[in-house]
């Protein structure tokens, strides 16, 4: 039989299935490992958000979103504003001393509403030409926005995309990139770029991408501070902000951390000045989301209309799209509060660092995984599941540490996952070398084991030893009394015999198989059964008794359903009897095969005796008869009577035969107690060859309760028997000559 539950699918599929796992992680194949560092990010996004704190607090500049509040939609009306609006709130703004203001939506149409655009609608007529020259003459709303940007440090930006605009952007300042020979490898790069209008771009103290892209699952989690435009670095709107808040740009580059799978060069951190920002590889760095900023929100109308507007000193302002949101890990925010949080996590130090590369996870599931494959097929699926549970508890432990210690995400939801799915592969697999074991079992020996026998077997092929074994087992013989007669007496109708053969052995052999023993050789008039083999059983013995009990009650039960059939049908019927006889010792087991199909066997003395024994059983009077080794191995169980003396084994020692009259509160019982000490003193008697006084104690013991006339019968014929033939005086005590 294969080894089902141990063979080599329980380390080879969970082996398969890890190498598998680390490929697709550590290089994020079909964007599997970034789903779940999502989603692991989300969690931890919700369970601690970033406090909001005011950047100023810690000596920087205030970030400040401007809001459209209904005051200022009655004044100037609904979003988008045009060109004339937009200078009145950047002049407001310049009044109200703000440092930096940005723009972080397209200006890349003309105001519909310019002279220059009216004059072009009108006829080419003589007689428009005098109001047509003077429209060109006069400054459009986009030129007087572009001069009011240029009274105040204004960033604007530009849309790169794949399909249309220009191939280059000016540049206000060079990116500098150092550390790698080629740290933008990983950069998002474009063909083309929307441009803001030409005056207005250069009216402006920087540009940058507006680009604001989520991840796969739609969810916005990482900003990026630079991109390519046909390959030259382009910073986005924020790093441009930065750039002029705080100092020039520089990118440093690294090389990657695994040889052959992330050796390509990167980005490994951007900085503005003293101002150091980690990013992953693509030059993007991960936000720390505040659950809300109640000081972040500039009213338009407190700035335009009010005649004290704000101070406005030291802040950046930045004016977005008001109904433009995102999807984030802390539900949809606005464009404006996406770059506000960008510039508060940079400015405040809390930005949140992805870890460089994936080797230490790589590290950790190789350690892990291998331990794990190796307790999946030396321990089994239990020590493998508290490895593996183990291992994802500290895992996650430790990636919540350093998130709320060290504002450092750590990647553990992916090992994690592969680690679950190495354990549940190998807990696959062994389903289904349970199944298929249990299936060659049942092929084999259906009917032969006990239902709990086949399942512990199937879990652990190894507990059946095919090969051969030396036990201690307790064999259990029973047959069907009188079977001769009764085939004689069917002779005419096989078929009812058979019926009623079936009909008496199937409730004897399933009462075996109830009680745990094992269905060795079965015939029409008898069959054998084990216990202590396979399979151990500290209490074979009793398990065996148990058994033979239960047959009694079964043959009962078919007696008194057949004799209804037959009192239905006229049909004479006498009830069928059954003998069992009980052995214990030692026997030789294993299994012998042949076409494929395996058997069990017991082979030894004992399974002899315990024929021999259920042979003799009739002539006793009671069905179950044990010997002396089955007695004393289950004497704490039940009350045995002893009836016989005999030389019954294939060997020349006699052996005790013992009645089973019930359990320890019959042997309890003042009349067991009574019939006990009689056949003390009859054996007794017996064996000094006192045969007056043997029956003398047996006159007096059949008139006991629970005596057998059948029993005392016996005795006397052999005590007859001895008078005329004496023993000797060397004579054991033993009836070697039985009586037929």
């Amino acid at each position: 039989m294969r080894g089902g539950a141990n063979s080599i699918s329980i380390w080879a599929v969970p082996l398969v299935l890890l190498a598998l796992a680390a490929t697709v992680f550590a290089l994020d194949l079909g964007g599997a490992a970034t789903r779940l560092s999502g989603l692991e990010y989300a969690f931890y996004q919700h369970e601690k958000p970033r406090p909001y704190e005011d950047s100023f607090a810690r000596g920087h500049f205030h970030v400040r979103v401007l809001t459209l509040d209904q005051k200022a939609i009655d004044t100037y009306g609904h979003w988008p504003w045009e060109s004339d609006t937009l200078t009145r709130a950047t002049e407001a703004l310049k009044r109200a001393g703000a440092a930096i203001v940005v723009f972080v939506f397209p200006l890349d149409s003309h105001d519909p509403g310019s002279p220059r655009r009216i004059a072009a609608q009108m006829p080419d007529t003589p007689e428009n030409a005098p109001l047509r020259d003077a429209l060109d003459r006069m400054m459009s709303a986009d030129e007087s926005f572009g001069e009011s940007l240029s009274g105040i440090k204004a960033v604007t930006g530009f849309v790169l995309n794949d399909d249309s605009g220009d191939v280059s952007v000016p540049s206000k300042a060079k990116i500098a990139a150092d550390g790698a020979s080629d740290p933008l490898h990983d950069t998002r790069e474009y063909p083309f770029a929307l441009r803001a209008l030409p005056f207005l771009e250069t009216s402006s103290a920087g540009t940058g991408a507006l680009n604001l892209a989520p991840d796969r699952d739609g969810v916005f989690r990482n900003l990026p501070l630079v991109y390519r435009l046909n390959g030259v670095a382009v910073p986005s709107i924020d790093a441009e902000t930065l750039r002029i808040a705080l100092a020039p740009m520089a990118v440093h580059g690294a090389q990657g951390t695994i040889p052959g799978v992330d050796a390509a060069p990167r980005i490994a951190n951007v900085t503005f000045g003293g101002f150091s920002v980690p990013t992953r590889r693509d030059g993007a760095f991960a936000i720390w989301f505040a659950q809300g900023a109640p000081g972040r929100a500039l009213n338009a109308s407190d700035v335009m209309n009010s005649a004290t507007p704000p101070d406005l000193k030291q802040s950046i302002v930045i004016i977005a799209p008001p109904g433009d949101t995102i999807k984030t890990p802390l539900g949809l925010r606005s464009i404006g509060d996406i770059h506000a949080e960008a510039l508060e996590n940079i400015l405040l130090g809390q930005t949140l660092a992805e870890s460089a590369g994936y080797l230490p996870q790589l590290v950790f599931l190789a350690v892990v995984g291998a331990a794990l494959i190796l307790l999946l097929a030396r321990m089994g699926m239990l020590w493998g599941g508290a490895l593996a549970l183990a291992a994802i508890a500290a895992a996650q432990s430790f990636g919540w540490m350093l998130f709320t210690n060290n504002h450092v995400l750590l990647d553990t939801a992916s090992p994690s996952l592969a680690l679950a799915l190495c354990w549940l592969s190998g807990f696959t697999a062994r389903i289904a070398g349970i199944a298929n074991t249990r299936g060659e079992l049942k092929r084999s020996f259906a009917g032969f084991l006990p239902a709990q026998a086949l399942d512990r077997i199937s879990r652990d092929p190894q507990l059946l030893k095919l090969d051969g074994e030396t036990r201690v087992v307790t064999c259990l013989s029973c047959g069907l009394r009188g079977y001769a007669e009764l085939a004689e007496a069917f002779k005419d109708d096989p078929a009812d015999f058979t019926r009623m053969i079936n009909a008496a052995l199937a409730p004897l052999v399933d009462a075996a198989l109830e009680h745990g023993g094992t269905i060795g050789h079965l015939s029409g008039e008898s069959f054998m059964a084990y216990w202590n083999a396979p399979l151990d059983d500290g209490e074979h013995a009793i398990h065996a008794c148990d058994a033979a009990q239960a047959m009694t009650v079964a043959i009962a039960s078919v007696n008194e359903q057949l004799s209804q059939e037959r009192r239905l049908d006229g049909t004479a019927f006498a009830s069928i009897e059954i003998g069992i006889g009980l052995s214990t010792g030692p026997a030789i087991t294993g299994g012998f095969t042949a076409h494929d199909q395996t058997s069990y066997s017991v082979t030894g003395d004992c399974t002899l005796l315990a024929e021999r024994t259920r042979e003799l059983s009739a002539q006793y009077g009671p069905a179950i008869v044990v010997t002396d080794d089955t007695r004393k191995a289950a004497e704490r169980g039940y009350a045995f009577l002893e009836v016989d003396f005999i030389a019954a084994g294939p060997r020349e020692e006699p052996v005790k035969l013992f009645a089973v009259l019930g359990n320890p509160l019959v042997r309890a019982s003042p009349k067991f107690r009574a019939l006990a000490t009689f056949h003390d003193h009859i054996f007794e008697s017996v064996r000094t060859q006192q045969w007056a006084k043997a029956r003398e104690l047996i006159d007096q013991c059949r008139k006991l309760s629970g005596a057998s006339q059948k029993l005392y019968d016996l005795h006397l014929k052999r005590i007859a028997w001895f008078e005329k033939n004496p023993p000797g005086n060397d004579w054991d005590g033993a009836f070697r000559p039985i009586l037929k």
